[in-house]
């Protein structure tokens, strides 16, 4: 099973037509991705992350939806409620 994971735009590094890399927050861990397949990506979207690879931009309605789903996941792993 694969998963790509949102995570939002901070700042974008390019150092080549085909050099594009981006710092990406994902709920406050902070990754170097490769933003060359979202050409359009730009500081404050959203991007769907699978290894290291930027694979889409999405909306933060769709991002939040995503979050959403990540947390009732882990809450089914740990056995209750997390509050």
């Amino acid at each position: 099973m694969c998963l790509a994971i949102p995570g939002r735009v901070l700042s974008i590094t390019e150092t080549a037509p085909l050099a594009r890399t981006g710092l990406v927050d994902f709920g406050g861990i902070q990754r170097e991705i490769n933003l060359t397949c979202v050409a359009g990506a730009q500081v404050g979207d959203y991007v769907l992350t699978h290894v290291g690879l930027a694979i889409s931009v999405i909306d933060e309605e769709e991002a939040e939806r995503v979050f959403t789903y990540l947390d009732t996941i882990a809450e089914l792993n740990s056995g209750g409620d997390r509050r």
